[in-house]
């Protein structure tokens, strides 16, 4: 990519038609679709086929590139939970209710494009400068810092507990206060500033299944070598992240105990390929180690993000985009210190 990408007006339109889309599905459901997406893509790379249509410009494009389709889903449930319409039976604050479909309300789709054009301008800008991490994930990121700060939410929240980290007040069920909802609630907007509720968990982990440091660990290293076996078999970075993206349409269906595992699977491809220069005649043990190591790491950063920045606030700041930005950068960085002979699918500054 390059800086003139920002202004390719097909593209903007297409990027806000694919924001308006993930809003009018929901984040998640939008999200499984780029899982699907992959997968075909992916497979027909496997097959020797012209793939790039489906991988490139669709999964990773305009229609379902998370920077632009999840994002774009996310803003949008921010900004209809601050508007009051949301009423989706969610535990927590309705501007995390990634599942929730938004439907046809033309506002909540203008927000949910717009959010999808600064995705896409995100990613061109990191790309373009082949800055060191995923720059889909970035984009991911940093749009969900600036929904916060564009419909006033507080960026972290009112920590409770004994310090930043704890979950133990969900564990023990303690609620916040009526009037401490949120920072930039009054009693007269409270209602639409909290998505409606009136009582809301003190402290609400990313995912009240998989949170705890040791259960993280322990599927963040299976996820890993899953991703750099599945990456070694195929020569695919982003088949096993396809099939745990696709994986969460049972999470949203509303299978219990779904592990979130895409953040893992894909940082785990990366490290197997990059350990053994795009996986051509490497070694498999070597990779599978990497794998697992890089995997476990990144399940564990995205863990440390999510009780920093989504336990305690009100929107959906998305842990696993974080947690690839870190497992990505790492890769990078073993490549730079020459560990890895190649960095995989991650941009290098041009090294």
């Amino acid at each position: 990519m390059a800086l003139a990408d920002l202004w390719a007006i097909d593209v903007i339109i297409a990027a806000f038609a694919g924001g308006a889309f993930g809003a009018a599905l929901g984040a998640l459901p939008a999200f499984v679709f780029t899982g699907f997406m992959v997968i075909a893509g992916e497979a027909a790379t496997v097959a020797n086929a012209d793939a790039g249509a489906i991988t490139g410009s669709v999964a990773f494009g305009a229609p379902f590139s998370p920077a632009i389709s999840f994002a774009g889903g996310a803003a949008a449930a921010a900004y209809a939970a601050k508007r009051g319409y949301m009423q989706s039976g969610f535990d927590y604050h309705n501007a995390k209710d990634i599942t929730f479909a938004l439907g046809t309300k033309p506002d909540v789709l203008a927000v949910g494009g717009v959010f999808g054009i600064i995705g896409y301008w995100l990613t061109v800008l990191s790309s373009t400068f082949a800055l060191p991490y995923d720059p889909i994930a970035m984009g991911v990121v940093l749009s969900a810092l600036l929904h916060r700060i564009a419909f006033g939410y507080p960026i972290i929240g009112k920590v409770r507990g004994d310090g930043i980290l704890d979950m133990s007040p969900f564990e023990r069920e303690e609620l916040r206060s009526v009037g401490d909802q949120s920072a930039a609630a009054t009693e007269e907007s409270r209602t639409a500033t909290d998505g409606g509720q009136n009582a809301r968990l003190a402290v609400e982990p990313w995912l009240p299944h998989q949170y705890e440091w040791g259960n993280v660990a322990a599927v963040s290293l299976v996820s890993g070598l899953l991703g750099g076996y599945i990456a070694m078999a195929t020569g695919s970075a982003f088949l096993a992240f396809g099939i745990s993206a696709a994986s969460l349409l049972f999470l949203n269906l509303g299978v219990e105990r779904i592990p979130v595992t895409h953040h893992m699977t894909i940082t785990g491809s990366a490290a197997a390929l990059g350990a053994t220069g795009g996986g051509d005649g490497g070694s498999l043990l070597v990779a599978l180690l990497w794998a697992g190591a890089v995997g476990t790491v990144s399940g564990l950063f995205g863990e440390l993000f999510q009780r920093i920045f989504y336990a305690h606030g009100d929107t959906h700041w998305d842990p696993p985009a974080a947690a690839i930005v870190f497992g990505s950068f790492l890769v990078f960085v073993l490549y730079a210190v020459g560990l890895f002979p190649s960095a995989s699918y991650v941009p290098t500054f041009g090294l």
